[in-house]
């Protein structure tokens, strides 16, 4: 009998590119050697994340790749005008249609109006398009005891700090939430707060997943590219890269907590069993992601949709090829050298 890893998913957030965590779900779903235990998700690794449970215990794997399949389509039916499906076919990189849709001239005026006029300007015509999307989760599943314990991280607008929603708290508000971008969503309002993105204090948060009940491994999905290599220049790649480092930010300072921990374990510092010691592992394709772009994330494209999830099961193959052995055992991801 094949032996079973336990392990925990941590989800970034990302706009449409959250298609490449459908593909790497996709393909760790096809393995039975695989258990999820836990599942940390902001902004559309949230929608990613609920969808996964919520198939997992309608009908086990293969109910949660069918439910991931089914919100992607969703996603992908939004009509993206600024980067019509037949055009996608003439263009037969991701980074060209990027480029076509970062310089098309609906692109650059809706990305102008949004940055001078309020969400809160629209009044009664206002409306979120993800609401009719996650309107159809069904809660009861996602916020069962049964299957992969699942959080979703939000933003307090008023305190700066963190909520992460567990249990009964998810519903659509909290969904929502997460993912809420300030410049295009109003803030969601829920039990008198008010919530932006879950990406500025964690994308995702790994504290959650810290839990006694659940596997030392944590599998982060990236999808926003922790380094460049080159300097911005162009307007729009300056706001790239700022988008970026916003997003990862929190990320990157709970790894370093991480390492630190870890160190002090290792040196005999703190007491073994004192504090957890936690296995870190990374799934991602930065140079696909350097080749997108903004627009990518905020207007999905069937086109773009469809390589982003061979690209996510391409990745996510890859990983169990090389460091399936090492689950459960040590982290794939080396912290010492990421932070010197």
């Amino acid at each position: 009998m094949a032996e079973v890893k336990r392990i925990n998913l941590a989800l970034q957030g990302g706009g449409a590119h959250g298609a490449f965590t459908w593909g790497v779900l996709d393909r760790l779903l096809e393995d039975e050697r695989i258990e999820i235990a836990g599942i940390s998700g902001t902004s559309a690794g949230a929608l990613n994340g609920a969808a996964l449970k919520a198939g997992w215990l309608l009908n086990g794997r293969e109910g949660a790749r069918e439910n991931l399949d089914w919100l992607w389509r969703q996603i992908g039916a939004v009509q993206d005008m600024r980067m019509p499906v037949w055009m996608s076919g003439f263009l037969p990189t991701p980074g060209l249609v990027s480029d076509a849709m970062q310089f098309s001239f609906p692109f650059t005026f809706a990305d102008t109006v949004s940055r001078i006029v309020s969400p809160y300007a629209y009044g009664p015509f206002y409306s979120n398009p993800l609401q009719r999307i996650v309107d159809q989760f069904n809660y009861d599943q996602i916020c069962a005891n049964d299957g992969p314990a699942f959080c979703v991280c939000a933003t307090n607008v008023h305190s700066g700090k963190i909520r992460v929603f567990t249990g009964d708290e998810i519903n659509t508000d909290s969904l929502l939430a997460s993912a809420c971008l300030p410049t295009l969503f109003q803030a969601v309002e829920i039990e008198g707060d008010h919530y932006w993105d879950g990406g500025y204090t964690g994308n995702p948060a790994l504290f959650p997943l810290f839990a006694p009940a659940l596997p030392a491994d944590i599998v982060i999905v990236n999808i926003n590219p922790l380094e460049r290599a080159e300097v911005p220049m162009a307007a729009h790649e300056i706001q790239n890269r700022i988008n970026e480092i916003s997003f990862n930010s929190s990320l990157l300072r709970e790894l370093r907590a991480i390492n630190f921990v870890q160190r002090l374990i290792a040196e005999g510092t703190v007491d073994e069993g004192a504090m957890k010691r936690v296995l870190v592992h990374m799934i991602a394709d930065d140079d696909l992601m350097r080749e997108l772009s903004v627009a990518t994330k905020l207007f999905p494209n069937p086109y773009l949709l469809k390589r982003l999830k061979e690209a996510g099961r391409a990745a996510a193959d890859t990983f169990l090829e090389n460091h399936f052995v090492l689950l459960n055992n040590v982290s794939s991801t080396n912290l010492e050298e990421m932070f010197g």
